[in-house]
């Protein structure tokens, strides 16, 4: 791990930070605070290192809430017509949108990640590394000019490869899943598939390679880099142990990393907690983290946030995790730190949002929490209707 008061070749005097001032500074680089985090989704995006879109609509309420006057129509658009932003797996093997200027950054860095990182386990469970290998180039040959279903895909890679790709062989919700698919985020990450537009109700996949011409993964140990001083850039103050946990890559692994590019971070003295930032982004938020924002399922803030007692603070911490993991609570979000969780039920022109304060809200929060509310509605094209009281929902699961 890096030296908490030095940088290769030189002395470093170590930067303190508060608490507060870290919350500060993320909720302003999250498009959380004052101002958007850019003028497009990519921004958006780009800003909060990753979208999670396991819930599509989740994932479209997450990006437009940080932008001026968004909608999920307009996340929609940039990922299906324009294609600056694309659906694909990204950190710990669950569904991103990313941006797809930072696509060959994402593939690098991804792909360079120890073995069975991300994705419970990796395909060795289920493929050697030369059917591994023989799936990879058969996914890459069959989707280079096409869109398929996961069904059309299977068949195709049957065909490059031999009848044992498409055993049934893996657990599933409903069944089984063929052989091949446990390959697919390892796919993903080598850069030769990610998501198409849906066919109705049914995913479809295709190469990043036909949507972005002349894309191509960067060298690992560059990607490594961008990837780790970006997720400081988003998250910082951090820790490896907090790094290796957004990826869900070995501990060791993501200190050695911090250890090779000491030169791209600095440390920093937190209330006595030595975690870093990208080298010389050590500067405070404009302006401390005000006011109260609804997030919706599996947000990035919440789920990269760590120590999780500062962004989870008291009784937030039973309310809002499930056995410790973000996301599968909707929160209620008050100058930077979860005070409740809500939840939508969306129903034609209409959305019913109930919300779960931890304390009694005073007026000036209730105004606040009424001009979220319409927000939301206006996000989701809805008419809004707000409750507040306790929520018998569970977590996602």
């Amino acid at each position: 791990m890096p030296s908490a008061s030095a940088a290769p070749g030189a002395p470093m005097r170590t930067a303190r930070m508060t608490w507060r001032q870290a919350i500060d500074r993320r909720a302003e680089r999250h498009g959380l605070g004052a101002r958007p985090a850019g003028a497009a989704p990519a921004d958006a995006v780009a800003a909060m290192c990753g979208a999670h879109a396991q819930i599509q609509s989740a994932g479209e309420v997450s990006v437009a809430l940080r932008l001026d006057g968004a909608t999920r129509q307009d996340v929609r658009t940039a990922l299906l017509t324009e294609h600056t932003l694309v659906k694909t797996y990204g950190p710990r093997g669950t569904v991103h949108l990313l941006p797809a200027r930072d696509l060959p950054m994402w593939t690098g860095a991804l792909s360079a990640l120890p073995a069975g990182s991300g994705n419970g386990g990796g395909p060795r469970a289920y493929l050697t590394e030369e059917q591994t290998e023989q799936v990879l180039e058969a996914v890459a040959d069959a989707l280079a000019d096409a869109e398929l279903t996961t069904d059309e895909l299977t068949e195709a890679i049957v065909e490059r490869t031999g009848p044992w790709a498409g055993d049934p062989v893996m657990e599933a919700f409903q069944g089984a899943w063929p052989r091949w698919r446990a390959a697919t985020h390892l796919a993903a990450y080598r850069g030769v598939l990610c998501f198409g537009a849906p066919r109705g109700r049914k995913v479809t996949h295709t190469s990043p390679g036909r949507l972005l011409p002349g894309f191509r993964p960067l060298p690992a140990e560059q990607a490594l880099t961008r990837l780790l001083t970006g997720y400081l850039r988003a998250y910082g103050p951090a820790t490896p142990q907090s790094f290796a946990r957004w990826l869900a890559a070995p501990v060791t692994w993501a200190s050695g990393l911090f250890e090779r590019n000491a030169g791209a971070v600095q440390p920093v003295d937190v209330e006595g907690t030595t975690a870093w930032v990208a080298a010389g982004d050590t500067a405070a938020a404009e302006a401390p983290a005000r006011g109260l924002r609804l997030l919706p399922y599996f947000d990035a803030y919440g789920v990269g946030g760590h120590p999780r007692e500062r962004i989870f603070p008291g009784r937030a911490s039973e309310r809002a995790l499930a056995r410790g993991q973000a996301g599968n609570y909707p929160l209620l979000l008050i100058d930077g730190t979860v005070a409740g969780v809500w939840h939508q039920r969306l129903s034609g022109r209409r959305v019913r949002i109930a919300v779960e304060p931890l304390e009694p809200l005073p007026a000036a929060r209730l105004a606040d929490l009424d001009e979220q509310v319409e927000r939301l509605g206006a996000i989701l094209g809805a008419r809004p209707e707000l409750t507040i009281g306790p929520i018998p929902v569970g977590p996602h699961a």
